[in-house]
């Protein structure tokens, strides 16, 4: 006779328990924000890129161009991830500009938000977490929203 133990699970449970609001995956084509870019100059960055991000998208373009396309490429693939996870899309009150791709000290990347989109959020209180990778042809992203339950 074979025994079989359960397994044993701990949840640790705290106040600030958090669940699964939604989640969000992007993936961008490189060469299409070339052409994009191509097409409309930097119109297309100021519509995509907060101040903030379109004067470090300016530097590293100035700098190194295809480090700048990149850069914006996984602005426009996190925007987007981040679109899908809290589940507007592109509508109201979520816009490019109101949703800011930072990162800290260490280089971990975090959504700043703005404006109604932060109203937005913080009356649902939303903690996000955002990734982004980008290699030769593509940018991805991947967003989890989390909020208390």
């Amino acid at each position: 006779m074979t025994l079989r133990s359960k397994p044993t699970w701990r949840v640790w449970a705290t106040e600030e328990a958090l669940v699964i609001y939604g989640i969000g995956t992007d993936i961008c084509d490189v060469r299409r924000i070339r052409a994009s870019l191509d097409k409309h100059g930097e119109r297309f960055a100021a519509k995509v890129l907060s101040d903030a991000e379109f004067t470090t998208w300016k530097a590293r373009s100035a700098r190194w161009p295809e480090r700048g396309l990149r850069y914006l490429a996984t602005r426009f693939s996190a925007k987007e991830a981040f679109s899908k996870a809290i589940g507007l899309g592109m509508r109201m009150p979520m816009t490019w500009k109101l949703c800011e791709i930072a990162n800290e000290r260490s280089g971990k990347p975090v959504i700043v938000l703005h404006g109604g989109l932060k109203e937005w959020c913080e009356g649902k209180a939303l903690t996000v977490h955002i990734t982004v990778t980008d290699e030769t042809d593509y940018a991805a992203s991947f967003c989890v929203v989390e909020t208390t339950p």
